[in-house]
């Protein structure tokens, strides 16, 4: 009976140390995420699941989060896992957006659709407040099956779209200086200003059944909710914009655009080989167009009677 007891109080310390550690895991997991983003909006609608974050729509609501800092140029990516089954209707979104009417934004967006049917990508782009300059691919794996990595590189040169590391888009600074003919150039498809402001990193999930799946023919089943989009990490290594800052600040811009240096560490998306993309990159962005773009608005004429200017020799 003694050993008995002697057992049972000694159980009682590593019972408190399990969940000790469990407590710490999950301050940890939350710290992973909490030390890059926060709540958006619906702050009940973005969940922690053991090492995951997720971000949930139901009838009432979305979610989103932003992130806790602004950045000038660099990598912005989340690995992340779409909603399974049937999605219609459901959107979810990662995107960098400056503040303000005349705001630029790079988008992507997850459209979701009826069981069965493949998930299409739309990449977009807002230039001093102006959109509509959609493309949509669909992808060469199944997104709710396994995470997978989606991120945008932007510099001075640039704006790449990539999955999995593969480019699957890129807009060029129409005021950069690039070689002609050079190892990406020619695959570039429109232009911005380089005059970009910092941006905040962004993601949401909401109901967009009046347009997201087969131009809003198939709505929400509100039957298989919660939806939920799961976070395995959201990275962005950038030029951290300061807090205090106004988004024109003089110090801060030449901060992050005359130095190749800065407290942050090396602007590695300044270098000169992230002027245009690798012959590599090249080959993987044709690879990606031809095989799985779906919809350009360049070749819309439906839409554009009068092709973009950015779109010109296309």
């Amino acid at each position: 009976m003694a050993l008995r007891k002697a057992g049972a109080g000694g159980s009682l310390p590593l019972l408190m140390a399990a969940v000790a550690a469990l407590l710490v895991a999950g301050v940890a997991v939350a710290a992973k995420f909490d030390d890059v983003v926060q709540p958006s909006w619906a702050n009940d609608h973005m969940v922690y699941d053991g090492d995951l974050l997720k971000l949930r729509l139901d009838s009432n609501s979305g979610g989103g989060f932003v992130s806790k800092n602004k950045f000038l140029y660099g990598r912005a990516s989340a690995d992340l896992k779409l909603v399974p089954g049937d999605s219609a209707g459901v959107v979810t979104a990662f995107y960098l957006s400056s503040a303000g009417d005349t705001h630029n934004e790079f988008d992507f967006e997850f459209l979701g659709n009826v069981t069965g049917e493949p998930y299409l990508v739309q990449t977009n782009l807002y230039i001093e407040g102006v959109g509509n300059r959609e493309q949509r691919i669909d992808l060469w794996f199944d997104p709710t099956a396994d995470f997978h990595t989606y991120a945008v590189l932007w510099n001075p040169s640039q704006v790449v779209f990539m999955v999995d590391d593969t480019p699957i888009r890129v807009y060029e600074n129409k005021n950069a200086t690039t070689t002609t003919g050079g190892k990406g150039h020619h695959h570039r498809n429109a232009t911005y200003d380089s005059a970009v402001p910092p941006m905040a990193v962004y993601s949401s999930i909401w109901n967009a059944d009046d347009w997201a799946t087969q131009g809003g023919r198939v709505k929400t089943d509100w039957s298989h909710a919660p939806f939920e989009v799961t976070f395995r990490e959201v990275r962005v290594d950038g030029c951290a914009w300061a807090p205090n800052a106004t988004d024109s600040d003089a110090g801060e811009v030449r901060r992050c655009t005359e130095s190749s240096y800065g407290k942050e560490g090396r602007y590695w998306w300044k270098e000169k080989e992230m002027e245009e993309l690798t012959v590599h990159q090249s080959h993987q962005l044709v690879w990606a167009r031809a095989h799985h773009l779906v919809y350009d608005y360049c070749v819309d004429t439906d839409r554009f009677p009068v092709q973009p200017p950015e779109c010109a020799g296309r």
